[in-house]
């Protein structure tokens, strides 16, 4: 064992709860969501709040909401442990494991909220319950939880940013706008078999090309898609995990990565971003690796992420992905199986399921290897390899395993 993976398999993860994601929630709070969330995750691992004695959470816009204010509204006592941390969700989740491990806490409720602002959606902005943000580059950046101060003459952040580093695939691998659509066609196929997916209507690569352009070469179906909703997990040791309701989802191996150039104005090139570092990272900690894999979660915050996912990983190799998607896609649909059995995002992921910053394709994934995914269940899945976050100042790589 790596010395630097003190934590294998000694964490776990033994509640999962959701606020169901929609487009509109209509007026309702980020609270709220997360309260809903959080009490199901505690319900669901078969506790009270009386056993929870550590708090980490945030969510995607303005900073979500502070644990202090669901310490308050579960009326926990006795907490030990807190942390206010950004998205993706594997900055909350390292938290919650270091708090474990260190004995900080015994068992953290971890949740992740995304609520609709007017930074990032034109409904929201025309909301008076929702106002809090205007709409426009300078409101949006902050919205998306980037340390970014206004008025900066400088940079591409968030959507521009990934729109640049999209067209630099396609100009030096010499690839098209396909390829990013067979992601598209993937996550919505899926979608399709997820009965909490926003968007499950059937999706052709013609309608894909159709979408109107958002950002050149990045078209309305590539982005991740504004919702509310809220999800929430309870994380504790494996030793105790056994002796609660559910069966426990084991921490495996967990890495996050970052270069000296770790903003999208500053990387230099598509080989040298945070997933080397985190690929580099993950594979010296895990015994576990893509061979083994049963399901997997690559990130799809924009579609050219996921291709990037599959060769910053060694699915294939640099330019090779949409070349990968097809030779393993498994049917009309677009639904891609990985050498016949991996499935890619089988909730249907960021561009169907709805944008939860990773926390969707955490909670996929213990659903996964519980063995209660309904129709999209993969069978006998022991092992999940997931990349719930991006390329830049957020690359993180997760092997969740279900317990011996």
């Amino acid at each position: 064992m790596s010395a630097r993976n003190r934590a294998k398999d000694k964490v776990a993860i033994v509640g999962v709860g959701l606020s169901p994601y929609a487009r509109d929630r209509g007026a309702t709070t980020e609270l709220s969501m997360v309260l809903e969330a959080t009490t199901a995750a505690i319900r669901d691992a078969g506790l009270s709040g009386a056993n929870i004695d550590g708090v980490v959470g945030g969510g995607l816009h303005t900073g979500g909401i502070d644990p202090t204010a669901v310490v308050s509204a579960l009326g926990l006592d006795d907490v030990t442990y807190w942390s206010h941390v950004r998205p993706p969700i594997m900055n909350h989740l390292l938290a919650a494991v270091g708090a474990v491990c260190s004995g900080a806490a015994e068992t953290v409720l971890v949740y992740h909220s995304v609520y609709r602002l007017g930074g990032t959606s034109r409904g929201a902005g025309a909301d008076p319950f929702r106002r809090r943000a205007g709409f426009g580059v300078a409101d949006g950046r902050a919205a998306s939880g980037e340390g970014h101060t206004d008025g900066e003459p400088f940079g591409m952040f968030g959507p521009v940013g990934y729109a640049a580093w999209a067209s630099r695939y396609l100009a030096e691998f010499g690839r098209t706008r396909e390829d990013f659509g067979l992601v598209v066609l993937n996550d919505r196929a899926n979608a399709a078999r997820n009965p909490h997916a926003v968007m499950r209507a059937p999706l052709t690569m013609d309608d894909y090309l159709a979408g109107r352009m958002v950002r050149e070469p990045l078209g309305l179906y590539d982005m991740d898609l504004p919702v509310d909703g809220a999800d929430a997990f309870v994380v504790t040791g494996t030793e105790r995990a056994r002796d609660l309701a559910r069966p426990p989802v084991l921490v495996h191996a967990a890495s996050m990565g970052m270069t000296r150039h770790p903003e999208e104005h500053l990387t230099e090139d598509l080989a040298t971003t945070g997933q080397a570092v985190v690929a580099r990272d993950l594979r010296a900690k895990s015994d576990l690796w893509i061979e083994d894999t049963d399901v997997f979660l690559p990130y799809d915050g924009f579609s050219f992420l996921t291709l990037r996912c599959l060769e910053s990983y060694g699915w294939c190799k640099p330019g090779e992905a949409g070349d990968f998607l097809r030779a393993h896609r498994a049917d009309d649909a677009g639904r891609v199986l990985i050498d016949g059995r991996v499935p890619i995002n089988p909730h249907g992921g960021s561009l169907s399921e709805g944008g939860s910053q990773g926390a969707g394709h955490v909670r996929e994934a213990v659903t996964q290897l519980r063995g209660v995914a309904g129709e999209r269940q993969v069978p006998a899945a022991r092992v999940a390899f997931l990349t719930p976050g991006g390329m830049f100042f957020n690359a993180q790589g997760l092997i969740l395993r279900a317990d011996d």
